[in-house]
């Protein structure tokens, strides 16, 4: 048996230099990940939250991204 998530929304982050990550919501929440990153970073419980969490995901001294739904 497989796991499969269907996600609802989403959002991209974009910095400087283009896009950094994405938040994706699901029944389960709201979960992030990096571009670079193979899979979800983890599951928050709000939007806000999960944006809070990508900042951090960023190098340190990274400006707060701007979040677009697509």
């Amino acid at each position: 048996m497989s796991e499969s998530t269907t996600v609802e929304q989403r959002w991209v982050a974009f910095g400087p230099a283009g896009a950094v990550g994405a938040i994706h919501r699901t029944a389960e929440g709201f979960q992030m990940k990096l571009l670079d990153d193979d899979t979800y970073r983890g599951t928050y419980p709000t939007l806000e939250v999960a944006k809070s969490a990508l900042h951090a995901a960023l190098e340190p001294g990274s400006e707060w991204p701007d979040f677009r739904e697509h």
